[in-house]
């Protein structure tokens, strides 16, 4: 859904849907950037600093642009192609520096890698260095299993979860195929199947906001799976979704709470349990 365009701009243009680009992948670097997306930084900074951790943990040095903001993917899924443009642009110039880029974010990590090509589809020279980041850009799951190989000794107490993944970054990124086979790694941590695993929570950017009742459908019926899989808490790598799913929670006045991934596999692999 949040894939398609809306008619907001006099410009906009429809596209379908993107499927996970082929890749090979890199040896460990040394260093990479982290991309934190502008919903970690504005509502889970604990979420970054965790995804850094986790990184330094595997002997990466790590950079964080302190110019970096969003993606540009809200401007863009609802048609606002120039104002999309000018943000990604930014983002572009700050993150040409040749590093890897790790993103914990499926959706925001699919922007670079998918939608950059067509916000840029009419200047030849910038598609050169959007090809270059597209490259270079790796979702947070997606990098520690297949760059960093980890392989971790789990610290934590005995526990179910249930994965949730944000619908685009299950088709552009595969980012729900990384996180199971990561949390799979993980000996003291079940994951309980849902049956609304694969389905939209209704946030989708700015599709929440035009369509609060058809959104907000949705966000029940994703929670109600949730809690009825009989997991303790639901974990995810999407900032946004987090914020839909805990909030629709929060108003139904449940105790049951999701996270973010990244703080999730730390407090597993570190042993520290945060209050």
């Amino acid at each position: 859904m949040s894939e398609l365009f809306y008619d907001a701009a006099p410009n906009a243009t429809r596209v379908a849907p993107e499927r996970p680009r082929p890749r090979t992948y890199p040896a460990k670097p040394a260093e990479v950037t982290l991309f934190g997306t502008c919903v970690v930084d504005l509502f889970f900074p604990e979420a970054g600093l965790d995804a850094i951790r986790l990184l330094e943990r595997e002997g990466i040095r790590v950079h964080f642009p302190d110019e970096q903001s969003c993606c540009g993917q809200p401007a863009w899924t609802s048609g606002y192609v120039n104002e999309a443009r000018e943000v990604a642009r930014a983002q572009l110039n700050l993150l040409d520096n040749g590093l890897p880029v790790v993103v914990p974010s499926g959706s925001c990590a699919g922007m670079f890698r998918q939608h950059y090509r067509e916000v840029f589809a009419e200047e030849p020279d910038t598609l050169k260095r959007v090809e270059d980041l597209a490259e270079r850009t790796f979702e947070l799951t997606e990098f520690l299993l297949h760059v960093c190989k980890v392989d971790w000794q789990d610290l934590g107490q005995p526990t179910q979860i249930a994965l949730h993944t944000s619908c685009s970054a299950r088709r552009e990124m595969n980012t729900h195929l990384h996180a199971r086979e990561l949390l799979g790694k993980l000996a003291n941590v079940e994951r309980l199947d849902h049956d609304h695993e694969s389905e939209c929570c209704g946030f989708g950017g700015t599709f929440s906001v035009r369509m609060p009742e058809v959104s907000g459908a949705m966000v029940l019926d994703k929670t109600r799976s949730l809690r009825e899989s009989g997991a303790a808490e639901m974990v995810t790598a999407d900032g946004g979704c987090l914020l839909n799913i805990n909030g629709s929670l929060e108003k139904q006045k449940q105790t049951f709470r999701g996270r973010h991934l990244a703080s999730f596999l730390w407090e597993r692999v570190s042993g520290e349990v945060k209050s």
